[in-house]
């Protein structure tokens, strides 16, 4: 059976976003669970990819890093003054139903 997907949200999105996930019975951590705000967006790329998490953001340089060619778990980026928290959690539960794991390998997925 193919991976799920589990969720990374990085230090720029709602925390409320991941509660909702985890109420829902998809794995979601945060930055802040992780107790690693302000580190780079590097190594918040590196991290996600090494716990098998698909990275959230509003941060477009996510997707410069994926274009230069690093190798990630996939990134979903959305846009502060359009997509809200209700939008988020949909979205991100969508994916989960539709998307494996394998699927969301070195994907850009925009809200």
């Amino acid at each position: 059976m193919a991976a799920s997907l589990r969720f990374y949200l990085d230090e720029n999105l709602p925390v409320a976003i991941a509660e909702q996930l985890r109420r829902r019975g998809i794995e979601a951590v945060t930055a802040r669970d992780l107790d690693t705000l302000s580190d780079s967006d590097v190594n918040h790329l590196k991290r996600a990819s090494e716990m098998g998490c698909v990275l959230c953001t509003y941060d477009t340089d996510y997707v410069q890093l994926a274009v230069s060619g690093v190798e990630h778990s996939g990134i979903v980026l959305g846009q502060p003054e359009s997509h809200w928290i209700g939008e988020w959690v949909k979205a991100l539960e969508l994916m989960h139903g539709v998307y494996t794991a394998d699927d969301m390998l070195n994907r850009v997925e925009y809200l």
